[in-house]
Parts: C-alpha cells; sequence; structure tokens
C-alpha cells in the first residue's frame, strides 16, 4: 500500500511540473496564425494590422521567447519590448509596469497591452524592424488574400489593456 500511495505522489508531481513548464512554453507563430488571433482574440483593426505583422516579422520572427541585447536597452518578447523605458528586468516596472521577462512567454496579452501602448505613445517608429522594413507601404503583406482577412471578424468584445497598467 505505501509503494502505491508514492507512485501517485510521483505522478502527480510529475503531472505538475508538466502544467508549470507548459504554461510559460514560447511560441512560434505563422503569419496568418498571428493575424487570426490579434483580430479574433484581441480586437485588432484590420487597417494597421499588416503593420503590426510585418513589424512582428522583423522585430522577432514572429517568436514570443525573442531577447535582443542591444547596447543601452534589452528588447524581449513578440513585440521586442525594451527593458530602458518599458518595462524592468527581474521586476514589475517601466511605462508598462511589468517585468520584460513576462514578454518571453506564449501568454501574448500582457505584450499586446504594452505594445499598443508604444504605439500610441511613439507611433510604429519606435521599432526599427517597422521603420526599416514596413514603413514603405509597398512591402507589406497582403493578409486579406493570403489569411483571408475578410472572413475574420473579433469573438468578443475588446479587453480593457488598461488593467495591464494599473
Amino acid at each position: 500500500m505505501p509503494l502505491r500511495r508514492k507512485n501517485y505522489f510521483l505522478g502527480f508531481v510529475l503531472l505538475l511540473l508538466l502544467l508549470i513548464i507548459q504554461q510559460g512554453e514560447p511560441k512560434k507563430f505563422q503569419r496568418c496564425e498571428l493575424t487570426r488571433e490579434l483580430v479574433e482574440k484581441y480586437n485588432f483593426d484590420k487597417t494597421f494590422l499588416s503593420n503590426w505583422i510585418c513589424l512582428v516579422e522583423h522585430e522577432s520572427n514572429l517568436n514570443t521567447s525573442a531577447i535582443t541585447y542591444r547596447s543601452r536597452s534589452t528588447n524581449y518578447g513578440l513585440f521586442q519590448i525594451g527593458s530602458r523605458d518599458y518595462c524592468s528586468e527581474t521586476r514589475k516596472g517601466g511605462l508598462c509596469n511589468q517585468k520584460c521577462e513576462a514578454f518571453s512567454n506564449d501568454d501574448i496579452a500582457d505584450d499586446i497591452a504594452c505594445a499598443r501602448m508604444i504605439q500610441e505613445r511613439e507611433g510604429f517608429k519606435y521599432w526599427s524592424g517597422w521603420d526599416r522594413y514596413c514603413r514603405d507601404q509597398r512591402n507589406l503583406p497582403n493578409l486579406r488574400v493570403v489569411c483571408n482577412l475578410r472572413s475574420l471578424s473579433p469573438i468578443r468584445s475588446p479587453r480593457n489593456f488598461n488593467n495591464f497598467f494599473g
């Protein structure tokens, strides 16, 4: 009987560890997968969606775990949010009041909230990848055709992203 309890306990511990590991796993999006998620789950305006997708492709290669080290800042996650102004390493802080490391997992809600705030404050020019590759509108991906953008619509009301900054 004690051996059986020990096996159940070990099984439970392994399952718990697996769940913890999976929860923080990074994700590499496909272009249309991210497009769908931004429109349907996060209610992104389709007007600027090609700019957002182009930005993410050139900043992080659609990878939520991307980290880029610069001379004055380290940039984190899908949107390459910088530690200089918008987040703090190891503790919450910056203008987005987030840990930078929180931007490097597959939960992109906090990344989106911060990226939207950055875009409202500084425009897309904040991101050098957008400035270099996407500013010229001819280089933007044609999501209407490639991802069938017209068929996408929000599946719920917009989230209140201000909750992330309070």
